[in-house]
C-alpha cells in the first residue's frame, strides 16, 4: 500500500532503528479523483498533499534518463556500484532548490568519505542541468527527467499550478507537456536500489538539511556496517 500525504502535521518516523520523514495520513484522504497519464498507463494528483510516494523497503524502478551532457544514464547501473543518496528537486530555477543544491555540495566530500554518491533529478533540460552545474560549481550528477516520466514512476509527481506553465515549458525544453511537478524528495538507496531513508515533503519550501542528512547518512552506513558484519561468512 501506497502512502499518501496529507495535510495534516507531519511527523518523524522511526523505521527500522531510523528516521524517516513521513505525514499522518488516513484513507479518507486519498484523492477523489487523479489526473490520468494516457501515455505512460499511469494517474498522478491535482495537489502535492496527495502524492503516493514509494516507501521505504522498496525497490525503485528501472531508469534510463539524460544526464547533463544528454547522453543516456542508467541509474540502476550506477546504483548498484555503491550506496546513493537520489534528490529530487524541481528546478534550477526554484530559489529552494538552488540553496538545497548548494548545501548538499557543502557536505559532498563527506558524504564520498563515507562511501555515498550523489546523484539529482529535475525537471530541467540537459542544457539547464549545465546551468545549475556551472552556477553552484556542482561536483555530483544532475539528470534530466523533463517530461517527468522517472517522477512520476516514484510516486512524487503532481499537476502544477497554472502559474508555472512557462517557467516549466522553458525549464524543460518544451518536454513537461503534462505540466507536472515533483515534490522535492530525497532517497537514501543501498546497492540493491531498496530505499532506506526517505525524506517527502509537499511543502516545497521545506529541504532536509545538510547536517540532518549528513547524521542520517552516517547513522545507516553504521547500522549497514553492523548487519554485513552479522552476516554468517560463507
Amino acid at each position: 500500500m501506497k502512502r499518501i500525504l496529507s495535510k495534516a502535521s507531519a511527523f518523524l518516523l522511526i523505521s527500522g532503528g531510523m528516521l524517516c520523514f513521513t505525514a499522518s495520513s488516513h484513507a479518507a484522504d486519498r484523492p477523489a479523483t487523479a489526473i490520468t497519464d494516457t501515455v505512460a498507463t499511469l494517474k498522478y494528483p491535482a495537489k502535492s498533499t496527495d502524492i503516493s510516494p514509494l516507501l521505504i523497503g522498496e525497490a525503485i524502478p528501472a531508469v534510463t534518463i539524460p544526464a547533463a551532457d544528454g547522453k543516456a544514464y542508467n541509474l540502476n547501473a550506477r546504483i548498484a556500484e555503491k550506496p546513493t543518496i537520489l534528490v529530487f528537486y524541481r528546478g534550477g530555477w526554484c530559489p529552494f532548490c538552488n540553496r538545497e543544491l548548494a548545501g548538499i555540495q557543502a557536505i559532498q566530500a563527506d558524504l564520498v568519505n563515507m562511501g555515498y554518491q550523489i546523484i539529482a533529478i529535475s525537471t530541467d533540460s540537459p542544457e539547464n542541468l549545465g546551468k545549475s552545474i556551472s552556477k553552484h560549481q556542482l561536483t555530483y550528477t544532475l539528470l534530466s527527467d523533463a517530461d517527468l516520466a522517472v517522477s512520476r514512476q516514484f510516486g512524487i509527481a503532481f499537476k502544477a499550478p497554472a502559474a508555472y506553465s512557462a517557467t516549466l515549458a522553458q525549464g524543460s525544453g518544451g518536454k513537461n507537456s503534462d505540466q507536472l511537478l515533483p515534490v522535492p524528495s530525497v532517497f537514501v538507496l543501498n546497492q540493491k536500489g531498496i530505499i532506506q531513508f526517505e525524506y517527502i515533503n509537499p511543502d516545497f519550501k521545506q529541504r532536509i538539511s545538510p547536517d540532518l542528512l549528513k547524521s542520517v547518512a552516517a547513522a545507516l552506513r553504521k547500522d549497514n556496517a553492523a548487519k554485513d558484519k552479522d552476516q554468517p561468512s560463507k
